[in-house]
């Protein structure tokens, strides 16, 4: 994994903007920097290495043999081998042991369709002189980030904001993308003019413009064609552990130590499991633990450990680490947050680095493809047709019956104002999923300041979301439980599960995480898996337990999904409290102009005085408030 940039000018690049871009993603890359620069000036690509294959003499930018192509690339290419086999059958020289050389050549031979050749979590920038284009292009699932801005016929890209804004982007706020939280459209974000390439597509930037085009989706079959799947149970399960097993092996290949994340959850064990077949070495397996045992996973993750044969290392958290943290962790995820998950990630990252890791296997996408939130559990069960009312209400007492308050935040009360409305006008029906982002925005809108309310009372983010989405191609005619899946992976998922609990946290201390469900062959294998096999009555993910059990304890092959989060504040004297009293009180917050922070010093106050599912509600918008206020420090917002 890397850190990338590239500057299309009219007038050139000034040498310190180039040198604080470098300095801006050296987190990214720190075993070395390097910047080419065009004959007149005015094209730049830099780039900052974190060596995992070819360790030396994988130095980029890359540059063809008639020096007309040059590109930048962040991430990993699996069964890279096999396409450099070919490419050299067919003519082509390669100076160097890296996976990356392959996405230049293969743009040489088959221009913007390099992109459907390419397998893994990447992020490519290529500078065409013949054609006087820049391509940028962005894995399908949006598992390495990639940002771009246009200013004065100037366009920019980068790995992250923050190297844009050391480019000469201004950092202004939008309000939009700041107040619609994660399920906003993608490739909105928190910064006016900064826009994210979505994932599974390529941008192209000529004269000063910039053209987006879809080059992969995620495709669902039809509930029609559904029906028509005869494959047996054992069949479907086959053909889903042959493709995460393949995946795994895959991530497998590096020139490094490859370790692994764990916690209590089906996704991580799984994974652990299935790359300690492959080992002949114990895998070392990291675990966060919290003093909360109402959060902490230790015994079940290190229990793991010892039965797929990983050796388990604890790294305990407190909340005095979390609120230490925070504000370094919102400078790299770059967005607001509404829990200490994402900082707690970021001190995991950050004790492996010092463990002499750089590349770690994490657990992302399983839920997301599998129906794994309860949220996906509830469509599940509220669209079966096979169950009836009494069964439907007792599976929900069930799953919800036994944490009242993580069940209000998982799932809330149903919405019906009008953004809901127009939801359901919109696809016929209102997933559960937002429904949970409708109760997020209302949870916070109250903390708005009074001119910021006036100027959204009439917009609908959510809604405005999924008309940019081609829900006719990809949603329509779709069950359910698929619709709501493909609707989260394409806002949720990368907005922000792959943001502040992965990439971001994890290229903090320069930690390459390799995401084996967000594999695009596992993908198309998932989507084809029937939605009782995702869901079977309140029982997730039914086709990852089948097809992992080998490697799974009972207990973990039993358990439901728990939320990963962090323990909320105890009492008055909890580190947190502190953290937001010091924070509400900056100058900083009286600058930003997003929230009302006469409301949110109330809020504060009165925390201890209300019910634990409305406290714990409450300390979600504190963290957003004391976020915006850090990114109105950390960027100079305006």
């Amino acid at each position: 994994m890397c850190g990338i940039f590239a500057a299309m000018t009219t007038n050139g690049l000034a040498p310190e903007r180039c040198a604080a871009a470098l300095k801006a993603l050296y987190h990214r890359g720190p075993d070395g920097s390097n910047c080419w620069t065009s004959n007149n000036g005015r094209w730049v690509l830099g780039h900052t290495r974190l060596s995992i294959i070819g360790l030396n003499n994988g130095v980029q930018p890359m540059t063809s043999p008639d020096g007309a192509i040059h590109s930048v690339v962040n991430g990993e290419f699996y069964g890279y081998k096999a396409i450099r086999e070919q490419l050299q059958k067919n003519g082509y020289q390669f100076n160097t042991d890296s996976d990356s050389e392959i996405a230049l050549h293969l743009y040489h031979q088959r221009g913007t369709q390099v992109a459907t050749e390419l397998r893994g979590e990447f992020a490519v920038i290529i500078a065409d002189e013949r054609e006087q284009i820049m391509i940028a292009i962005r894995d399908r699932f949006g598992v390495k980030p990639l940002y771009y801005a246009t200013i004065n016929g100037n366009v920019y890209f980068a790995s992250e904001i923050k190297a844009l804004l050391a480019l000469g982007v201004p950092a202004r706020w939008d309000l939009e993308g700041a107040t619609a939280g994660p399920s906003r459209s993608h490739e909105i974000t928190e910064f006016a003019g900064i826009y994210s390439v979505p994932q599974g597509s390529y941008a192209i930037a000529k004269d000063g413009n910039v053209r987006i085009y879809t080059y992969w989706d995620w495709e669902f079959p039809t509930a029609a064609e559904m029906k028509m799947d005869q494959r047996s149970e054992a069949e479907v399960i086959e053909e889903f552990r042959e493709a995460l097993q393949d995946s795994v092996k895959q991530r497998l290949v590096a020139d490094v130590e490859v370790a692994s994340y764990l916690s209590g959850g089906i996704d991580s064990c799984a994974v652990l499991g299935l790359a300690q077949q492959c080992m002949d070495r114990p895998i070392r397996a990291f675990t966060l633990t919290f003093d909360n045992p109402l959060y902490d996973e230790a015994a079940i993750a290190e229990a793991t450990a010892k039965h797929v044969g990983a050796s388990y290392h604890p790294i305990p958290i407190t909340g005095r680490d979390i609120a230490d943290s925070y504000s370094d962790a919102i400078w790299h995820s770059e967005t607001q947050m509404f829990n200490g998950h994402g900082v707690a990630k970021y001190m995991l990252s950050r004790e492996v680095q010092k463990a002499g890791i750089k590349v770690v296997f994490t657990g992302e996408g399983a839920d997301e493809m599998l129906g794994g939130y309860p949220f996906f559990r509830i469509d599940a069960l509220n669209h079966n047709p096979t169950l009836s009312r009494d069964e439907k209400v007792a599976f929900m007492q069930e799953m919800f019956g036994s944490n009242q308050a993580t069940s209000a935040l998982t799932m809330p009360e149903q919405i019906t104002d009008e953004e809901m409305q127009a939801i359901h006008r919109r696809l016929g029906w209102a997933p559960a999923s937002l429904n949970v982002s409708m109760a997020m925005k209302n949870g916070i809108a109250p903390f708005w300041s009074d001119e910021l309310t006036a100027q959204l009372q009439q917009r609908n983010p959510i809604a405005a979301g999924l008309d940019r989405l081609p829900l006719t191609q990809r949603v329509a005619g779709r069950d359910h439980l698929n619709q709501a899946l493909y609707i989260h992976a394409k806002t949720m998922l990368p907005n922000f599960i792959l943001n502040y609990l992965g990439d971001r946290m994890e290229m903090a201390h320069s930690i390459e995480g390799r995401v084996p469900f967000l594999d695009h062959h596992v993908a198309e294998v998932a989507a084809r898996v029937p939605v009782n096999m995702k869901v079977k009555g309140i029982r997730e993910k039914h086709v990852l337990r089948e097809a992992a059990k080998d490697v799974l304890l009972p207990e973990v092959y039993n358990r439901q999904k728990h939320p990963f989060t962090t323990p909320p504040a105890r009492n008055k004297k909890d580190p947190m409290l502190g953290f937001y009293h010091d924070t509400f009180a900056s100058q900083a917050a009286k600058d930003q102009p997003i929230y009302n922070m006469q409301k949110a010093h109330a809020a504060l106050d009165n925390l201890f005085e209300c019910s634990d599912e409305q406290r714990m509600a409450t300390e979600a918008s504190l963290q957003r408030i004391a976020s915006a206020i850090i990114m109105q420090v950390k960027f100079g917002m305006s």
